[in-house]
């Protein structure tokens, strides 16, 4: 038996582990609140926020941020909620490194802009915080990323990037049905982050080079710092939706890795004609170079033989979808048309509708958490993520999704960029876990715990 056999055979003995019904995987709930701190209360904070003042096991000991407004409409949140009010830390830039010099902090929430993650994740762990969430992404280059693994590692620490789709409701119901084996060995997969941006670009009056942008109605949106990666990059910039889901269907950095990556990207036109139908030919930012291909393609081999392909659609008009198709050896999930193909059971060469599938294998973190997701962000997903940090940080666990997977599908966006800089090479993909893949285990969402 070759490497690659061998490989492959013991991604599928874990699999077959990973359906074991009633395993328990976790010790049991320890007692009392953590205390946590928050650096970032903008909107996608407050989203977090509101879900960490519905916990009774968790004391929120401060936040932290540089917009006034934020910190208003934040501390309303609270003042609803009944809950104390946190400390607020605010004032400079540097604010955040002053509150992480708070004693007994067990974890931190960090939503801030991407560029900001690196240096906040390794100021936490230098100031002992064992539990860190971000949100997405890890870091600007790859240098970023091994800084952040190597740092986790040596601090024994653990940092949760918080990709909210790997808990999206029928995502985790198709993972159930890869686990239970109804699509047979996978082989292929698909995703991606299709999603028309254009007016969050361009919507309050903040652009790349200071001009007056006012084309939506938005306030307070990620457009003072996101579409300055539109200006001046080119790659999959925001693969983490798409490939997190994906990862977990062939148990990526447990039992599997990615080997090699290479992408392609189209040209640029939907942010300029964006720009000219909302303004005019003579507006300032008619004339700023977007380097961002409005389709961006990337293609990934992986130890255990499977392929993915990753699509990045942010600039041009369509509806919303992330494109999951989850295909093996005897069916295969695709969500763009809502449809299920099992064979031996489905009609020959006839799609099903779904969601009677999903409905059937609807995962039991859903069955039972579902009631207490009502409410929270992106259809409830929000929920399960805060929840998983926090009740591995409470029970001193490793977190479902950790540094590892943070850096593996993070890092695709500088090698998809230097892939595309080389003239489409295929570029290797490093291994973060120093070869522990090969022998780590599944552990994310095996049972209805967390």
């Amino acid at each position: 038996m070759n490497r690659r056999e061998f490989v492959r055979n013991a991604g599928l003995t874990t699999a077959a582990i990973a359906t074991i019904p009633d395993q328990t995987l976790f010790a049991a709930q320890a007692d009392g609140k953590i205390k946590v701190v928050m650096i970032g209360v903008g909107l996608r904070g407050q989203n977090h926020l509101s879900l960490i003042l519905r916990r009774d096991d968790v004391e929120l000991v401060a936040i932290c941020d540089v917009d006034d407004k934020m910190l208003q409409m934040s501390k309303a949140i609270v003042s609803k909620s009944g809950k104390p009010m946190p400390r607020i830390f605010t004032g400079d830039e540097n604010a955040w490194k002053k509150m992480l010099e708070l004693k007994n902090i067990k974890a931190v929430i960090i939503a801030t802009p991407w560029e900001l993650h690196k240096p906040m994740i390794l100021g936490a762990l230098d100031a002992g915080i064992k539990y860190i969430a971000t949100e997405v992404i890890l870091g600007i280059n790859l240098q970023d990323h091994w800084d952040v693994v190597h740092a986790t590692e040596k601090a024994d620490a653990h940092v949760m990037m918080l990709e909210n789709v790997c808990y999206r409701r029928d995502v985790l119901a198709a993972l159930n049905m890869v686990r239970q084996g109804l699509f047979g060995e996978m082989l292929h997969l698909q995703g991606g982050y299709q999603h028309d941006l254009r007016e969050v670009k361009f919507n309050d009056g903040v652009n790349p080079y200071g001009h007056g942008v006012e084309f939506g109605e938005k306030a307070f949106s990620e457009a003072r710092w996101r579409t300055n990666h539109s200006v001046y990059r080119n790659g999959d910039l925001y693969p983490t939706h798409g490939i997190g889901p994906v990862a977990q269907c062939i148990n990526i950095n447990r039992g599997n890795r990615f080997l090699k990556l290479n992408s392609f990207a189209t040209k640029s036109r939907g942010l300029h004609n964006y720009i000219v139908d909302k303004g005019g030919a003579a507006h300032p930012n008619a004339k700023v170079n977007f380097r961002l291909g409005d389709i961006v393609t990337t293609t990934i081999d992986c130890a255990n033989g499977e392929t993915i392909i990753l699509q990045h659609d942010t600039n041009l008009p369509r509806p919303y979808s992330l494109g999951f198709r989850f295909q093996g050896t005897k069916g295969l999930w695709m969500d763009i048309n809502k449809s299920i193909y099992v064979e031996g059971v489905s009609k020959p060469h006839t799609w099903d509708n779904a969601k009677e599938w999903l409905d059937k294998y609807d995962h039991p973190l859903w069955k039972k958490y579902g009631n207490d997701a009502q409410g929270a962000g992106h259809g409830g997903m929000d929920f399960f993520v805060i929840h998983a940090f926090i009740e591995a940080a409470k029970r001193n666990e490793a977190t479902p999704l950790d540094i590892y997977d943070a850096a593996a599908w993070s890092a695709i966006t500088p090698l998809s960029e230097q892939s595309i800089e080389l003239g489409n090479e295929t570029v290797e993909f490093p291994d973060f876990t120093g070869g522990k893949w090969m022998s780590r285990k599944p552990i994310f969402a095996l049972n209805d715990d967390y």
